[in-house]
């Protein structure tokens, strides 16, 4: 029997026929449909790529001539008006500070070397000049060193111009301590350490016209005081206290006067009445010998048949150096009325 060439599948047919279909016929088909899907992607594509093209096209704005020619003559207008011999001058100007601002790494035995030259200077300064102020001495440090840099500058500029032969400092390091010296000598006397400080004095105006008395440097803080409290800054009185001032506050000095002068006039009889009054006009609080910590406002009502003085004006050193919280100025403000 002889084979067939074609592998094939028979189907039967409503009719009663076969329809042989190969694998071959079927492989063509299937590349067909392929290249179909294909197609249709590639058009679709395409398609897509010529809407965005002309929704960009539609976006371009079209100048007239007229439109034209208008920024031209702009543009034109503008570059006339640019200053630029000034931008060229101003880049010049920008490379010479950039040349100058460029500091001197001098060497370490330079710098030595200079380090001892000033202190030589200034050794024999002090042992020429054992007397005089504290701000003399300094502005005869400033003198001496800018003497010698003076000096120092006017030999290595000679050297750097070839005017001394047998200088220890070559010609090179001669260029590099005349720009030190010369433009960088801040920065090379901070680099060696070297620090005077400034002179400042201080001028007094006495501007105040004649026949006119001196006012008090401080003023309590509130109202005036009436002259019956006769007020003092800066002293604290001692005496037996009438009335505690931990728990009794006053505004002012003033209101704590007329607070003693109230309560000698309600005394009754055999009662201390008070003829010292001590405030804390600080708002830091005020210093005292006690245990107890007063503070802003205390107003003290004391008795003593002769009033005595705690303190005036500063505390002594010595009572400093036995209480360390202690401050150099008192604090406190009293007056003694009469009782």
């Amino acid at each position: 029997m002889m084979a067939r060439s074609e592998w094939g599948i028979q189907l039967q047919s409503r009719g009663g026929g076969k329809w042989v279909c190969s694998y071959k016929k079927i492989t063509i088909l299937v590349c067909l449909f392929n290249i179909a899907i294909a197609l249709y992607c590639l058009r679709s594509l395409y398609a897509s790529l010529y809407i965005y093209s002309g929704s960009v096209s539609r976006n371009i704005v079209v100048y007239k001539p007229d439109q034209i020619r208008k920024m031209e003559e702009s543009n034109r207008i503008r570059t006339s008006y640019k200053p630029v011999k000034l931008m060229k001058l101003v880049k010049e100007l920008e490379g010479e500070f950039s040349i100058q601002n460029t500091e001197v790494e001098l060497p370490q035995h330079l710098k030595q070397k200079i380090i001892d030259e000033v202190l030589q200077r200034l050794v024999s300064l002090n042992s020429r000049s054992n007397n005089g102020s504290h701000s003399q001495g300094i502005a005869m440090e400033r003198d001496a060193v800018e003497n010698w840099r003076k000096e120092k500058l006017e030999e290595v500029k000679l050297v750097s111009a070839g005017g001394i032969s047998n200088s220890t400092i070559s010609h090179e390091e001669a260029g590099m301590l005349v720009k030190a010296l010369e433009s960088d000598w801040a920065v090379l006397a901070e680099e060696i350490g070297l620090w005077i400080p400034v002179e400042v004095v201080n001028v007094e105006h006495n501007d105040k016209p004649d026949g006119v008395e001196d006012l008090e440097e401080e003023v309590l803080p509130g109202r005036a005081l009436p002259p019956e409290c006769k007020p003092e800054l800066h002293t604290d009185y001692d005496g037996s206290a009438v009335r505690w001032g931990l728990t009794h506050h006053k505004d002012s000095a003033a209101d704590c006067c007329q607070a003693c002068l109230d309560h000698a006039k309600r005394a009754k009889e055999g009662e201390k009445k008070c003829n010292i009054w001590v405030y804390c006009p600080s708002e830091f609080g005020c210093h005292s010998p006690d245990i107890y910590q007063h503070k802003h406002m205390e107003c003290w009502l004391k008795y003593a048949e002769k009033p005595k003085l705690n303190f005036k004006d500063r505390y002594p050193e010595w009572y400093r150096n036995s209480r360390p919280s202690a401050p150099v100025i008192v604090p406190w403000a009293s007056g003694v009325v009469a009782a």
